[in-house]
């Protein structure tokens, strides 16, 4: 009997031989949701979706965006930021 969680339908199944001859079924690991800004919730781009051990084999430019708070806030966000702070900055 499988797993209580593979008995649903949510996971993609394959069916693999193994060298003894059998036919076993192997269950795919489900994808990560989409990153999301921090402030605003928009999906980001240029943020790759994978697992932890997936993620971790790519170079530190394939991760995210290479500039400040990429990953974490969309573009307008992160503009908006930007003016906020020289704004008051100007102020005091």
């Amino acid at each position: 009997m499988p797993a209580l969680r593979y008995r649903s339908r949510t996971y993609k199944r394959t069916f693999r031989r193994t060298p003894g001859g059998k036919t076993v079924l192997h269950y795919k690991k489900k994808k990560p949701k989409k990153h999301h800004c921090a402030e605003c919730g928009k999906l980001l781009h240029g943020v790759p979706r994978g697992r932890p051990y997936e993620i971790g084999k790519l170079s530190k430019s394939q991760k995210r965006p290479n500039r400040p708070f990429g990953g974490n806030l969309c573009p307008e966000c992160t503009r908006r930021f930007f003016k906020e702070q020289a704004r008051s900055e100007a102020r005091s």
